[in-house]
């Protein structure tokens, strides 16, 4: 079904349920950007007599304008906060839900960091940690219980991202009391060295990437079939550098099993790099695929950006960046999403 289709079999719930508070939806609706100032202005002078008319012009004018913006404001009314509290009752309207992940639960998942900074050969990734803790800072935000792993070897990865799945003896992120549960969504990021398809542990015996998605796959015993799966990976598929050579104050996550998507659905595999390229990390600011990241989900959560899009956006900012002597990194996504994913910031 089409959106603009969904709002008119919809429309007369629609009207009813959002002239309870008319000012609130018309300025989410023009921070939006789905009407402009001057519709704005005309709509804004209203009386409160006819406050379901005035709902009924501003739906009109959002259907007249086209699928794009009948999909915008669909996804405004599915995602922004403040809208879904003071409107209950849309979550009923099921017929223009469907092409969301519904996140409901709170906390609204897992959210494992694997953190690899000092090696067994007596290497350091320096600067990880400042992904970590941003991506730590960032999910948290997001409503995401965070747990974190540090200076992994390959089995102990394996291990406990075996664990994570079935959430069975949790020992390694908690203190076993604590019952952990997988909510509405998961996200795992991986920080280490690699190579094509693999991420390396502290040991550096490589760990594949796609035996790990695979670990949390749908399947009739698993509470996360049917919900998303996000898989951050921040590790070199190569040694190339793109256009360029490394500076002293850059280094590069490389340390050859090709990455692949798995068949089963619900899964995206965010790549720092793509294949046989490394991945540049800056030595006190950590990686470029982390910042931007963590930069653009800040940015654009609060407005219901999905996360395929705003990875568009990581794509496009680290594709611009360069090192003073002209390297470059380019990042790759893989997904079998069904749905949108959005998450909106969870305020306490």
């Amino acid at each position: 079904m089409s959106a603009q289709n969904a709002i008119r079999t919809n429309k007369t719930a629609i009207h009813e349920i959002l002239s309870g508070d008319y000012g609130l939806i018309l300025n989410k609706v023009h921070q939006n950007k789905l009407i402009t100032q001057r519709e704005y202005n005309n709509l804004k002078s209203i009386n409160n007599a006819n406050v379901e008319a005035h709902v009924t012009e501003l739906v009109d004018k959002i259907m007249n304008k086209g699928e794009d913006k009948c999909k915008d404001f669909l996804n405004l009314l599915q995602t922004d906060g403040a809208i879904k509290e003071t409107f209950p009752q849309l979550a009923s309207l099921h017929v223009f839900m469907s092409e969301v992940y519904q996140i409901n639960n709170r906390p609204v998942g897992l959210c494992v960091i694997i953190n690899n900074e000092n090696f067994l050969d007596g290497s350091q990734r320096r600067g990880t940690d400042k992904d970590a803790r941003n991506l730590a800072e960032v999910f948290s935000w997001l409503g995401f219980r965070v747990l974190m792993c540090k200076d992994l070897t390959k089995d102990q990865m394996d291990q406990a991202l075996t664990c994570v799945a079935s959430l069975a003896d949790m020992s390694h992120f908690v203190d076993p009391q604590q019952v952990l549960e997988h909510g509405d969504a998961f996200i795992c990021s991986i920080l280490s060295h690699g190579k094509k398809g693999v991420v390396l542990g502290a040991d550096r015996n490589p760990l594949s990437i796609k035996e790990i998605t695979r670990k949390f796959r749908g399947c009739d015993q698993s509470v996360l079939t049917s919900k998303p799966k996000v898989f951050l990976i921040q590790a070199c598929q190569g040694g190339k550098i793109q256009c360029g050579v490394q500076l002293n104050d850059m280094e590069t996550d490389d340390d050859t099993s090709p990455l692949t998507i798995p068949e089963e659905a619900d899964v995206l595999v965010a790549m720092a790099t793509v294949e046989d390229h490394a991945a540049l990390r800056h030595i006190f600011d950590g990686s470029w695929f982390v910042q931007s990241l963590c930069e653009q989900l800040k940015e654009r959560c609060p407005r219901g950006e999905d996360i395929v899009s705003i990875l568009h956006y990581v794509n496009d900012d680290v594709a611009h960046r360069e090192t003073s002597s002209l390297a470059k990194q380019m990042p790759e996504v893989r997904f079998t999403l069904r749905k949108k994913l959005v998450l909106p910031p969870q305020h306490s």
